[in-house]
């Protein structure tokens, strides 16, 4: 008994020494700094001196903060006018690509390779395409008689900008669909034609159906991306010289907590900013979760 005692100690020893890297990691760079960040939010830190203890002032600070409204209009508007657009984007590159043509593989790589190209390098091609003066989207509306907005200035044309310029790294979503897509069973389409179906019924009834639970994923994703977005809004809003973007109009949530933290040095401000972020994505997740048992079908389920 004792001998195997014994084995079974080493055992445990030998399985937590194989686990330390990540829990010593976890420990260090991930429970300490939420704990810390949450202790953060309660005080007045700026990184020269001591925190000192000033309770919920900081979050109710917050919604006396005009500059907190306008990075959480501007993020929201990027979630409801952005998000589902770009994922619709992906389905149908997906639908486009999972066709039976001479090629495929080479649509399929050219399609994503965009992806494979670092944020800022793309903000800074799509600055250039974006050019009022010399820009090729520009150029492409006016040969079509449509208006030529200052993209790049304009604060009612800087948001849209972002959006029109995020249809270019969507494919990752699109392999995930194409992924799912090859993995509807043909004979669901086979028995939906024997009933006469066509192809917008087969669609409809088969194929977003089948796919719905990568649909969550992606939405659920891309809702958490979303509300970090900062990459791209910061180089865009450098063509205005400003953090912001013209107006504000760029000045986003992430890019307003990174602003209060380190241009400000206001930790403890910036702390119960991250904290408010995390409610609200939290909230949110939890609010597509609840609805998805209506629209979200698995394998099995009757």
């Amino acid at each position: 008994m004792t001998g195997i005692k014994k084995r079974e100690r080493k055992a445990i020893l030998v399985g937590l020494l194989f686990t330390s890297p990540f829990t010593v990691g976890f420990l260090i760079f991930k429970l300490y700094p939420t704990v810390m960040s949450f202790f953060y939010s309660l005080t007045a830190y700026n990184l020269f001196s001591a925190p000192e203890w000033v309770g919920l002032e900081n979050y109710t600070e917050l919604f006396k903060d005009e500059k907190f409204y306008m990075s959480l209009y501007n993020t929201i508007y990027l979630v409801v006018v952005g998000l589902l657009p770009h994922v619709a984007f992906a389905l149908a590159l997906a639908l486009l690509l999972n066709m039976n043509v001479r090629g495929q593989s080479v649509y399929r790589t050219i399609y994503f390779l965009p992806t494979l190209v670092p944020s800022v390098s793309i903000s800074l091609l799509w600055m250039w395409l974006l050019n009022a003066q010399y820009g090729l989207v520009n150029d492409l509306l006016g040969y079509f008689g449509l208006i030529q907005p200052n993209w790049l200035i304009d604060p009612n044309w800087t948001k849209p900008a972002i959006i029109l310029m995020g249809f270019w790294g969507t494919g990752t979503n699109m392999v995930m669909y194409l992924a799912a897509l090859q993995d509807v069973p043909q004979t669901y389409y086979e028995a939906a034609e024997i009933d006469g179906a066509g192809k917008w019924s087969k669609f409809w009834n088969i194929t977003l159906p089948a796919i719905s639970p990568v649909t969550l994923f992606i939405l659920i994703i891309g809702l958490i991306s979303t509300f970090q977005f900062f990459t791209e809004a910061i180089v865009f809003a450098e063509a205005s010289q400003s953090v912001g973007g013209p107006g504000n109009s760029l000045l986003f949530y992430a890019i307003y907590l990174y602003q209060t933290a380190f241009s400000f040095l206001n930790m403890g401000y910036a702390s119960a900013m991250a904290w408010m972020l995390f409610i609200f994505v939290l909230a949110l997740t939890l609010l597509v979760f609840k609805t998805s048992a209506r629209w979200v079908y698995y394998g099995g389920e009757k």
